[in-house]
């Protein structure tokens, strides 16, 4: 933690030097405040999903109809938190020119420079998270439902193929390996 006006702030976790609007597949994890259970249970490592669960599963399949450029990976929603693979693919816009014999023009999602020349960020990761999480606390507050979100999300840019399908696996066993979670609140091994 630093000091910032005299507050102290918690550090970003994201990749200083990456753009979350870039094309590429991103495993993220959405929490519900203070790891609460509101979406359902799991019983013999099925996911039994209530209304506001129902609704989060549903949120996170329209992803693509608010956002067009994303793809859905496996994802999963758990009983406190949702965990699910957004891949940004974005069409190319104009025509791309590349060098022989020299670097790549393109930065494939790393910018050199230290300030923030990443464009608008209505098409990045955190904006289409922001929208998932709006769409579950209006559906929430319209069914006199309390609920939170915790504010942040952790999220990983996944790299490697290999590392892809582990993630994948990872995420549609995840109700199966629920005692074992270190997001349930009963897991022993906290």
């Amino acid at each position: 933690m630093t000091l910032f006006k005299n507050k102290y702030r918690i550090e970003s976790t994201r990749l200083k030097h990456w753009d979350y609007s870039s094309d590429g597949e991103y495993f993220v994890t959405i929490c519900a405040k203070n790891r609460k259970e509101y979406f359902g249970e799991i019983r013999n490592g099925i996911m039994g999903l209530n209304g506001i669960g129902n609704m989060a599963a549903i949120c996170w399949q329209n992803i693509p109809s608010h956002f067009p450029f994303v793809e859905l990976g496996a994802w999963v929603v758990m009983p406190n938190h949702v965990h699910g693979v957004i891949i940004i693919n974005k069409p190319n816009v104009g025509i791309s020119v590349e060098t022989q014999d020299f670097a790549s023009l393109q930065n494939n999602g790393f910018d050199n420079c230290n300030a923030n020349k990443f464009g608008p960020q209505s098409k990045n990761l955190a904006s289409i998270i922001r929208g998932f999480k709006i769409g579950v606390t209006k559906y929430a507050k319209s069914q006199n439902i309390y609920f939170k979100w915790q504010p942040r999300f952790y999220d990983h840019v996944i790299f490697k193929e290999l590392e892809s399908e582990m993630i994948h696996d990872y995420i549609l066993n995840n109700p199966q390996k629920w005692e074992m979670d270190r997001n349930n609140p009963e897991n022993l091994w906290m």
